[in-house]
């Protein structure tokens, strides 16, 4: 019976920490970091197996430790929606108190991993959990702006991988980092258009309208284009050592007509279902467009 309950207990705590650090979605994270290290990497900055596993881990403290402070600060607003009211600290399976400490352990773990990289890695780490917490969290339910705001963490990941490959920050990273940052856009509004009403009554500002109109859809569509744009910038050749090949600059076109797809849906129908599409097609179209990207760097 003891050995059971012992079982039980890890169980649970295995599920807690998942749950505080967001692993799904920490995990798409790292997808990104990854793509971004090996599209960095080249005769002057080879492949190593170590650097990636210590992005992989890095990058998960990195994103966890975010998600565990962001839990941390609105658990009195977690437990007003039924997508968040479950989570470890609103439901008391979890103290603020051990979830701060998992929260600052993952970022010491994190930003340190990452220093052992490069400094560059660790610092844009530092910055990301920083303006997760202290700006964007905040925001939350003051202004609509804080979509805007956190586009810059999140936007970080892709951008790190090349960092994290080369050591560098310039206009390649930087393109990363562009392509992720419009993306941000369309992704989290259309969350916020299907769940609305729940954002609601945590008075979260989610759509840049404040409503679910065609204002909100008509920005996501603007955004979607830039979006479009932005991942054909490799493809003219003033990018760096970031190139796509017109073929693979054709795929990412298709994809972005893809999403612009059920953007224009959404605009149109104006409902819930097609803003979970959109989300659910948009995070296909990121994968995507950096698996097209690795692929079509590897072949040429």
């Amino acid at each position: 019976m003891d050995t059971l309950q012992n079982t039980i207990s890890i169980k649970s705590i295995f599920n807690d920490f998942k749950e505080i650090t967001k692993a799904g979605l920490a995990i798409s994270v790292l997808f990104s970091s990854i793509a971004g290290y090996l599209l960095g990497v080249n005769e002057e900055n080879p492949f190593q197996w170590t650097v990636l596993v210590v992005l992989m881990v890095g990058g998960y403290c990195m994103v966890g430790a975010s998600n565990a402070f962001n839990q941390v600060i609105e658990k009195d607003i977690d437990i007003l929606m039924d997508r968040t009211k479950n989570r470890p600290v609103p439901s008391g399976r979890m103290s603020s108190n051990i979830a701060l400490f998992v929260a600052i352990l993952l970022t010491i773990i994190g930003i340190s991993l990452l220093y052992t990289i490069n400094a560059k890695s660790a610092m844009f780490a530092a910055i990301s959990i920083f303006l997760y917490t202290s700006i964007y969290t905040p925001l939350k339910t003051v202004t609509s702006l804080s979509v805007f705001v956190g586009a810059f963490p999140g936007a970080i990941p892709f951008m790190l991988g090349w960092v994290a490959a080369t050591g560098e920050f310039g206009i390649e990273a930087g393109t990363l980092f562009l392509i992720q940052f419009f993306w941000q856009f369309p992704h989290f509004w259309a969350i916020g258009w299907f769940l609305f009403e729940d954002y609601e009554k945590a008075n979260i500002f989610m759509l840049p309208t404040g409503k679910k109109d065609k204002g909100t859809a008509l920005q996501i569509i603007l955004y979607t284009v830039w979006l479009i744009i932005a991942s054909l910038l490799p493809v003219l050749g003033y990018t760096g050592q970031l190139f796509i090949s017109p073929v693979a600059a054709v795929l990412v076109f298709l994809l972005g007509l893809w999403m612009l797809f059920y953007a224009v849906r959404l605009y149109q129908l104006k409902t819930a279902k097609a803003a979970r599409t959109l989300m659910l097609v948009s995070v296909s179209y990121i994968s995507l467009l950096q698996i097209v990207y690795i692929v079509d760097k590897f072949l040429r």
